[in-house]
């Protein structure tokens, strides 16, 4: 598949080959929805957290003796049983995150950008020319690129301050860095708006 790659104004001026490789991937519904589940729960904070018996305020003295009162056997004020007492099977801080193999995230990736290659949702600019951040630019972007619903991902090789601060104010789009790209983002946008620099290295890695 060729991919043209073009300048701010729409124009085109390159167009470029991407491999076979990626163009061909299937849909892989299964292994996306498990690359989501894995990025969501590394970010999930695990500090949910009960006092059990062993926590809990208050003596650890027995009562009464365990026989002849007539009532019923206690150890502490700290059971359980009692009112105050330590919570049971309660939650307790944990890490919920969990290591997804590099060949199952690079699967998943490589069929959520397939596909949007295959809508023509992938825009390559030759590069991001901000003197400025001015959120008015981004918004002529969108006329010129015919963004429509969706909103749009602007994605760069490296950090760019002028086009973060352009976008942060649209709920629409968002931008990031090729390394900080996450699957969650890669699907929630349908438009992506990528530097040729970032592209070509994007095509690199999924392309293994």
């Amino acid at each position: 598949m060729e991919i043209n790659v073009v300048n701010m104004k729409n124009e085109s001026v390159e167009t470029i080959e991407v491999p076979e490789t990626i163009t061909g991937t299937s849909r892989k519904t299964s292994v996306v929805y498990e690359a989501v589940r894995s990025y969501k729960a590394t970010g999930r904070q695990g500090t949910a957290a009960t006092k059990n018996r062993a926590l809990v305020s208050g003596s650890g003295r027995k009562l009464w003796r365990q026989k002849g009162t007539g009532r019923a056997r206690i150890g502490s004020v700290r059971s359980p049983l009692w009112r105050h007492g330590g919570t049971v099977f309660g939650p307790q801080p944990r890490d919920y995150s969990y290591k997804l193999p590099t060949k199952k995230l690079l699967t998943a990736m490589r069929s959520v950008v397939a596909q949007r290659m295959k809508s023509s949702s992938v825009i390559v600019v030759d590069e991001f020319k901000f003197d400025q951040a001015k959120t008015k630019v981004v918004l002529e972007l969108f006329a010129t690129f015919k963004i429509e619903s969706g909103g749009a991902l602007f994605i760069d090789a490296f950090k760019n301050e002028n086009l973060q601060r352009s976008v942060r104010n649209l709920a629409n789009a968002k931008f990031t860095t090729l390394a900080a790209l996450n699957i969650v983002d890669a699907l929630q946008y349908k438009y992506y708006v990528i530097s040729k620099p970032a592209f070509d290295q994007l095509t690199k890695i999924l392309a293994k």
